[in-house]
């Protein structure tokens, strides 16, 4: 077995980035994001998303940061065919970016469901062990309570993912303090700490944790 070493990290993140190819409805949400200067997920994120939702056979999935519907539109990509998406925004704009973006993928109106409001007032109205998949790419400093509500709100051998889980690279350094770094640590404790979940750190995009619920 060949060992990588650290120089090899980049390479290979940036192989696994350019591997996948979108099509031109991602692409066309990716550039509504760029019009609207929001960051959408990377594409190798985008199509981890696919996989976990098709393989948690993901019905019901709920996404905190709409965005442009570039998560969105891949995570359609894996879920059944009658499953439906709640995702929630509270940028109006947002919700109507991601509305082309849908419409553009010819997504039936019926499959998502686009709630505008802030997640931490919206969140603790959706049901108990109801979803297949949380994900979660909102703001940082309001991580452990996306967490929090997230493993509720999951039913047992579904899936919490968490974007941007080393808050930019910075959980790992001691010297870090920033309140959003004490965030993202604090919500990775959560994880790590709950004997219900089984969680694995993805370096992708901006690091990735995932976890299943396994009881």
């Amino acid at each position: 077995m060949t060992e990588s070493t650290p120089s090899d990290v980049p390479d290979l993140i940036a192989y696994a980035e350019s591997a996948i190819v979108e099509d031109d409805a991602v692409l066309a949400a990716r550039a509504r994001a760029e019009e609207l200067g929001t960051t959408p997920v990377s594409p190798a994120v985008g199509a981890l998303l696919a996989l976990l939702a098709r393989t948690a056979g993901a019905k019901a999935v709920a996404e905190i940061g709409t965005g442009t519907g570039v998560s969105g539109l891949w995570l359609l990509n894996g879920m059944a065919e009658d499953g439906v998406l709640t995702t929630i925004d509270p940028e109006p704009e947002h919700h109507r970016a991601a509305r082309a973006s849908f419409a553009g993928a010819d997504i039936s109106p019926g499959r998502t469901r686009l709630i505008n409001g802030t997640p931490t007032d919206v969140l603790p109205r959706l049901s108990d062990a109801s979803y297949d998949l949380v994900f979660i790419d909102g703001p940082l400093l309001d991580l452990p309570r996306f967490v929090a509500e997230a493993v509720r709100m999951l039913r047992v051998g579904g899936v919490v993912v968490v974007h941007n889980a080393t808050a930019d690279g910075t959980v790992g350094d001691p010297s870090r303090t920033e309140p959003a770094t004490a965030a993202a640590r604090e919500a990775a404790m959560l994880i790590a700490d709950d004997e219900s979940l089984l969680p694995v750190v993805i370096p992708l995009g901006p690091g990735v944790l995932a976890a299943v619920k396994t009881r």
